[in-house]
């Protein structure tokens, strides 16, 4: 088998992606990460640190005649989302990235590929080992644990980082520069469960929603993607309106930051409830398709016999699956100011069902912070309606746009005179951890910026190699310009 990364340029960058994607490092299990970038120190001779949490600071010299330019940190995060499709066998937390090319895409095999964040590390790197690039002295910033709430961002301590102007290398549309994020925060339901033994003569069914597109909650949330928790509570609520039913379990979503791929249910009921659920399906389908078929044309539905002893009495059966109904999940509102920006949603995440108590997570957010306060308390309003218990995790700051940003000024000119364009200067409907440590570091002149890449979060995650060789080259501009 060849190597995808066989003649790319630039090779440094290359090199030092190649390296990630063999390094396992899934959220909350970044050890393996944080021992690389210690190593590449050593390796290189920088000086290095690593925080209490496992945040890791390298320190790169200028170059020559540069040893005394203002500090320039170089920012991106270590962890990776680990999901696959069903079929695959993949450890995240030991097993490599099964990487291939697809023309100009680099791609993983049913997984996802992790240039999200790793590319912007790579091109951290290669920006501190190339010889031919003119740098002020560097910090390579590399935090832990972005994608599961930002703890890396959250716990960096004062003087960790020296630099007052950054460099956020994870953005995904090559010339966009984002100067502003959402701010966000997670509320958990937990639905008290009452199992009891089912009637003997009663059949189990498994029902399982699968093939949808999912996707990053903030960037895709505007795309209206189906969601396959509520497509799994509204076909069961359609197949049994009034006829006895007990649900036995429910569940899908992984993780906090991702639209729900599959879901997955078990029933029990009379005879004829196969045959219900099969009518239901059959029913929805076509509609589902015309409703989705754009965003996700793979969605289906699938029915089978299970085996099944214990279940929720009808009334909680038909409780549980209204209230995953009725949970407010999508955009909220629309921008005022930037034309096309998501100003609040909220990410319907994931259900996990225990022995004692279903698990239920959505992830909200918004870049106000009042109409953020305002989505959460729906959220929680709708599981105290159902006697849960309702908890809301702490939540993490938006980054506010600063327009007079000189390093700002800089990456714009500078994209101007190396491609004939103009960049394009937005905000973004994600939790960006510049929200943070700008907060933690008063004064800090940020923006964020990086190649094109989609899918995200998503086995579907896919990298541009030309796009990310141009911005290698704007960012050697840049670099040799402040």
């Amino acid at each position: 088998m060849s190597n995808p990364f066989g003649g790319l340029e630039p090779k440094l960058v290359w090199k030092w992606f190649e390296a990630l994607t063999k390094v396992p490092r899934p959220s909350g299990s970044e050890q393996k990460a944080i021992e690389f970038f210690q190593g590449f120190a050593a390796a290189q001779g920088f000086a290095v640190k690593t925080d209490k949490v496992g945040n890791v600071l390298v320190s790169v010299p200028g170059s020559k005649g540069r040893e005394k330019d203002p500090v320039l940190v170089l920012q991106g995060h270590m962890d990776m989302v680990g999901e696959k499709n069903e079929d695959v066998k993949n450890d995240f937390s030991c097993d490599p990235i099964q990487v291939w090319r697809d023309g100009d895409w680099l791609k993983a095999k049913g997984t996802t590929l992790g240039a999200d964040n790793g590319i912007g590390l790579a091109l951290g790197m290669a920006l501190a080992t190339d010889p031919d690039v003119s740098r002020p002295p560097l910090e390579l910033l590399c935090t832990v644990d972005e994608e599961r709430g930002l703890a890396g961002a959250f716990n960096l301590e004062p003087g960790f980082v020296t630099g007052r102007r950054m460099i956020n290398i994870d953005s995904e549309e090559e010339g966009t520069v984002f100067v502003g994020c959402a701010g966000g925060g997670d509320t958990e339901c937990r639905f008290p469960l009452k199992l009891g033994r089912l009637p003997d003569k009663w059949t189990g069914v498994k029902v399982k929603v699968f093939g949808l597109a999912g996707g990053h909650s903030g960037l895709n949330i505007i795309e209206n993607r189906a969601n396959a928790l509520k497509l799994l509570a509204a076909l069961l609520l359609d197949a049994c309106p009034t006829e006895p039913f007990s649900l036995c379990s429910f569940g899908g979503g992984d993780k906090h930051n991702a639209i729900p791929r599959e879901a997955t249910a078990l029933l029990a009921g009379p005879a004829d409830l196969t045959d219900r659920i099969r009518a239901a399906a059959d029913r929805l389908r076509p509609g589902l398709l015309s409703e989705y078929g754009k965003t996700d044309p793979k969605l289906d539905v699938q029915v089978a016999a299970a085996g099944v002893t214990d279940g929720l009495s009808f009334d909680d059966s038909v409780r549980f699956l209204s209230f995953v109904l009725a949970l407010p999940h999508g955009v909220d509102a629309m921008s005022r100011d930037i034309p096309g920006l998501v100003e609040t949603s909220t990410n319907l995440a994931k259900v996990a069902w225990g022995d004692e108590a279903a698990l239920v997570h959505n992830s909200s957010r918004s870049s106000v912070a009042s109409a953020l306060t305002r989505m959460r308390g729906r959220v929680a309003a709708a599981g105290r309606l159902v006697h849960a218990d309702v908890r809301q995790l702490a939540g993490y700051p938006g980054w506010q746009p600063n327009m007079d940003s000189a390093l700002l000024a800089r990456a714009r000119e500078v994209y101007q005179a190396t491609t004939g364009k103009t960049a394009k200067v937005t905000a973004i409907h994600a939790g960006l951890e510049c929200g943070i440590i700008g907060e933690k570091y008063p004064g800090m002149d940020m923006i964020s910026i990086g190649p094109d890449m989609h899918g995200v979060h998503s086995p579907d995650e896919r990298l541009s190699i030309p796009s990310t060789e141009r911005f290698y080259e704007f960012l050697k501009t840049l670099l040799a310009r402040i």
